[in-house]
């Protein structure tokens, strides 16, 4: 799928994406937001150059971007000539739990016990005050999820038939330039060189384990299907988004609105998300932090994905993905 045509397609001069043409070798492309897209190898004299090899000269590389943002003489041809993939190939990617207050709510009332004696106003009470505590504790919750999991932005989505309650979260997805280890909060958007969509797709009967529930959560099962994780369309540099902590989240699914709110929600914000991570592993160029999803999931509106749906994800300034559900037979 190619993506429709949307003016501007994003916030700022230009951003980074991984582009094929007629089912072609990928390339690191440089796309306008007025939907023209340029090849980077022979623009930087690079046959071998991929978009995380760019990251990982990404101050370098930077300024010869914003350079040929601004030429026109370059052979500039039309987006919708190509197909969109995700723009990057991460070695890792970590991803955030439980880190929009309203969402956390709404499952802690959702994965309640059936002898739960509390009300849902007492369950949401309660959670309340347990996030009210994590955030004066500083301890967000970071796991790993698989790069094969990736999937390009328009993409359809294999929903496996093991999969019992497959589930969306869309997500704001920091991309990492410079490695990271051990960095203050303070240095970890020095870090980071721009910010893509995710939809971070779930099966919540695999969440948590059945046969020993204090293991507790199974992330491999319930996250890490093929193509569980579209991502992109692009990367927006970050000096083009003024603040991560102020944009909107929007999944529709049919059209109709399943997800709508304001980073403002998160508990903790990507630099803190960053620089938890660095603390017990390297980030490395390319890789990804996903910040939480917000409210508004399958769970809490009784509708789990199936075969057919089309979901269409947005963040401010970071354009749109669109994917369709196919089921998988056995």
């Amino acid at each position: 799928m190619k993506p429709a045509a949307l003016s501007p397609l994003f916030a700022g001069p230009f951003a980074l994406a991984t582009l094929s043409a007629h089912a072609g070798q990928e390339f690191p492309a440089l796309v306008l937001p007025r939907g023209t897209a340029l090849d980077l190898r022979p623009a930087l004299a690079d046959p071998t150059a991929t978009v995380r090899s760019l990251l990982e000269t990404w101050d370098d590389t930077l300024p010869r971007l914003q350079a040929l943002a601004a030429d026109s003489s370059q052979p500039w041809r039309e987006l919708e000539q190509f197909t969109v993939h995700a723009p990057v190939e991460p070695r890792q990617v970590f991803q955030s739990g439980a880190n929009y207050r309203q969402h956390v709510i709404d499952l802690h009332v959702a994965h309640r016990a059936l002898d739960d004696p509390l009300s849902p106003e007492e369950a949401r009470a309660e959670a309340a005050a347990l996030m009210d505590q994590r955030a004066a504790d500083d301890l967000p919750y970071v796991f790993l999820g698989l790069p094969s999991a990736i999937t390009g932005p328009y993409d359809d989505v294999t929903l496996p038939y093991s999969v019992e309650q497959p589930d969306w979260e869309l997500e704001l997805a920091a991309v990492v330039s410079r490695p990271a280890y051990r960095v203050t909060v303070e240095q970890a958007l020095e870090h980071i060189a721009g910010y893509t969509i995710a939809n971070d797709l779930t099966d919540r009967a695999t969440v948590f384990r059945r046969d020993m529930p204090q293991i507790g959560t199974d992330w491999l099962a319930s996250k890490n299907a093929p193509g569980f994780t579209p991502l992109g369309p692009w990367i927006v540099p970050a000096l083009s988004v003024a603040d991560p902590g102020d944009l909107q989240v929007t999944l529709k699914l049919n059209g109709e609105v399943m997800q709508d709110e304001s980073t403002e929600d998160m508990i903790f914000s990507v630099a803190r998300m960053v620089s938890y991570a660095s603390q017990y592993a390297r980030l490395l160029p390319g890789d990804l932090v996903l910040t939480g999803s917000p409210a508004g999931n399958g769970m809490h509106w009784g509708r789990l994905l199936q075969d057919g749906d089309v979901m269409e994800g947005s963040i401010t300034g970071l354009g749109v993905q669109r994917t369709r559900c196919v089921a998988e037979t056995s």
